[in-house]
């Protein structure tokens, strides 16, 4: 079974976000670049189900930059066979990678898509669900748990009620959620392994995808700034500031 696993290259989780001075978006100069963490945990799902002997093949994909094959070789160092990226330098939205997704679906041909079901950046929880509509597939997203069985694979979703598990047919699409599993740390030697792994670069024109938006980012603004909270001594003195200076009550 061939597994096609989407990534996203996006700001590292641990830096502190500045908006450029213009606010046309967010300033990426000099800052350090990771692959999304939900998508992480889909490399790790295609590698341990190829550990288990279910998948025979994890092909990953990205669409953005050159730069992003560096995610491409941190997937490949994790246990992927062979990565593809779609080079793009245009800011892209959800239905734009869907569509340049959809046209590697229909050349790889996997019987399996895993992807995070958001990214940390856009934060949009988009993608797998156009994907879904524009390739005809079931889907299963906000997965916590998935078990391929024969032509089906069963996904465990998390819901606002709890748990809720669905039986897809295969060719199928899963998004990953948190709680899926913990994804592992690249070892050197398979670092060093992944820069001799095939990497293939293709652009949108050669996949025959326009990738045109309909959406134009007018303004990108930090969060206002919290004032400092204050300790008070008694309960009498907590409501007479909520009645008088919040005047909440």
């Amino acid at each position: 079974m061939k597994v096609l696993v989407a990534v996203k290259r996006v700001v590292d989780y641990n830096v502190k976000v500045r908006v450029k001075a213009d606010n046309s978006g967010v300033d990426l100069a000099n800052v350090k670049m990771s692959m999304n963490p939900f998508c992480e945990i889909a490399v790790e799902e295609a590698v341990r189900l190829k550990e288990k002997g279910v998948a025979s093949e994890i092909v990953v994909v990205t669409i953005g930059p050159a730069t992003a094959q560096e995610q491409l070789r941190t997937a490949l160092a994790l246990g992927a066979d062979r990565a593809i990226l779609v080079e793009s330098a245009d800011e892209l939205n959800s239905l734009a990678v869907a569509k340049l997704l959809k046209a590697v679906v229909d050349k790889e041909q996997p019987q399996l898509v895993i992807m995070g079901k958001q990214a940390i950046d856009s934060d949009n929880n988009q993608t797998g669900q156009m994907l879904g509509s524009l390739t005809g597939f079931g889907q299963g997203t906000f997965a916590s748990k998935v078990e391929v069985a024969g032509d089906k694979v069963n996904v465990t979703r998390e819901i606002d009620g709890g748990l809720q598990t669905v039986a897809l047919s295969l060719p199928a699409i899963v998004t990953t959620d948190l709680r899926l599993n913990e994804p592992r740390y690249a070892s050197l030697p398979n670092i060093m392994k992944a820069k001799k792994k095939p990497l293939e670069t293709v652009t949108p024109a050669d996949l025959g995808v326009s990738t045109a938006s309909t959406v134009k980012t007018l303004k990108v603004e930090a969060p206002a700034t919290r004032s400092a909270g204050i300790k008070v001594k008694s309960v009498a003195e907590l409501v007479e500031k909520l009645k008088n200076e919040a005047k909440v009550i």
